[in-house]
Protein backbone atom coordinates (compact mmCIF):
# COMPACT_ATOMS: atom_id res chain seq x y z
CA UNK A 1 0.00 0.00 0.00
CA UNK A 2 1.07 3.55 -0.73
CA UNK A 3 0.04 6.66 1.15
CA UNK A 4 -0.05 10.30 0.25
CA UNK A 5 -0.49 13.23 2.60
CA UNK A 6 -0.99 16.58 0.91
CA UNK A 7 -1.07 19.78 2.97
CA UNK A 8 -2.74 22.75 1.27
CA UNK A 9 -2.82 26.34 2.50
CA UNK A 10 -5.89 28.21 1.28
CA UNK A 11 -6.28 31.94 0.68
CA UNK A 12 -8.18 33.55 3.57
CA UNK A 13 -11.86 34.02 2.81
CA UNK A 14 -12.04 31.24 0.19
CA UNK A 15 -12.59 28.28 2.50
CA UNK A 16 -16.20 27.58 1.49
CA UNK A 17 -15.42 27.71 -2.22
CA UNK A 18 -12.36 25.51 -1.78
CA UNK A 19 -14.30 23.00 0.33
CA UNK A 20 -17.04 22.74 -2.32
CA UNK A 21 -14.55 21.88 -5.06
CA UNK A 22 -12.53 19.55 -2.80
CA UNK A 23 -15.67 17.68 -1.71
CA UNK A 24 -16.62 17.18 -5.35
CA UNK A 25 -13.19 15.65 -5.99
CA UNK A 26 -13.44 13.41 -2.91
CA UNK A 27 -16.84 12.11 -4.04
CA UNK A 28 -15.61 11.32 -7.56
CA UNK A 29 -12.50 9.53 -6.29
CA UNK A 30 -14.43 7.49 -3.75
CA UNK A 31 -17.05 6.51 -6.34
CA UNK A 32 -14.79 5.70 -9.26
CA UNK A 33 -11.33 4.56 -8.18
CA UNK A 34 -11.23 1.01 -6.79
CA UNK A 35 -7.45 1.23 -6.37
CA UNK A 36 -7.84 4.15 -3.97
CA UNK A 37 -8.77 2.81 -0.54
CA UNK A 38 -8.82 6.16 1.28
CA UNK A 39 -9.31 9.68 -0.01
CA UNK A 40 -10.44 12.16 2.62
CA UNK A 41 -10.07 15.85 3.33
CA UNK A 42 -9.40 17.21 6.80
CA UNK A 43 -9.37 20.77 8.06
CA UNK A 44 -6.43 21.58 10.31
CA UNK A 45 -6.54 23.47 13.58
CA UNK A 46 -4.21 25.90 11.82
CA UNK A 47 -6.32 28.50 10.00
CA UNK A 48 -6.65 28.03 6.23
CA UNK A 49 -4.82 24.69 6.23
CA UNK A 50 -6.34 21.49 4.83
CA UNK A 51 -4.89 17.99 4.49
CA UNK A 52 -5.79 15.27 2.00
CA UNK A 53 -5.07 11.77 3.29
CA UNK A 54 -4.85 9.15 0.55
CA UNK A 55 -4.16 5.41 0.38
CA UNK A 56 -3.62 3.40 -2.80
CA UNK A 57 -3.13 -0.30 -3.48
CA UNK A 58 -0.11 0.35 -5.73
CA UNK A 59 1.68 2.88 -7.92
CA UNK A 60 -0.59 2.09 -10.86
CA UNK A 61 -3.58 3.25 -8.77
CA UNK A 62 -1.76 6.49 -7.93
CA UNK A 63 -1.03 7.08 -11.61
CA UNK A 64 -4.62 6.23 -12.59
CA UNK A 65 -5.87 8.79 -10.05
CA UNK A 66 -3.62 11.53 -11.39
CA UNK A 67 -4.65 10.74 -14.97
CA UNK A 68 -8.40 11.21 -14.47
CA UNK A 69 -10.01 14.17 -16.20
CA UNK A 70 -11.82 15.16 -13.01
CA UNK A 71 -8.58 15.21 -10.97
CA UNK A 72 -6.96 17.48 -13.53
CA UNK A 73 -9.96 19.81 -13.83
CA UNK A 74 -10.81 20.00 -10.13
CA UNK A 75 -7.15 20.24 -9.17
CA UNK A 76 -6.83 23.33 -11.36
CA UNK A 77 -10.00 24.75 -9.80
CA UNK A 78 -8.68 24.14 -6.26
CA UNK A 79 -5.46 25.86 -7.27
CA UNK A 80 -7.39 29.12 -7.63
CA UNK A 81 -7.95 29.09 -3.86
CA UNK A 82 -4.49 27.98 -2.75
CA UNK A 83 -1.57 30.01 -1.48
CA UNK A 84 1.38 28.34 -3.14
CA UNK A 85 1.91 24.70 -4.00
CA UNK A 86 0.77 21.85 -1.76
CA UNK A 87 3.28 20.10 0.48
CA UNK A 88 3.10 16.44 -0.55
CA UNK A 89 4.52 13.52 1.38
CA UNK A 90 4.59 10.11 -0.32
CA UNK A 91 4.63 7.09 1.95
CA UNK A 92 5.15 3.33 1.67
CA UNK A 93 3.47 1.04 4.17
CA UNK A 94 5.80 -1.13 6.25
Amino acid sequence: MLGVVAKLTIKPGTEKEFEAVAKELVAKVQAGEPGCKLYVLHKSETPNVYVFMERYVDQAAVEAHRATDYFKALGRKMGEYMEGRPEVMRLTEV
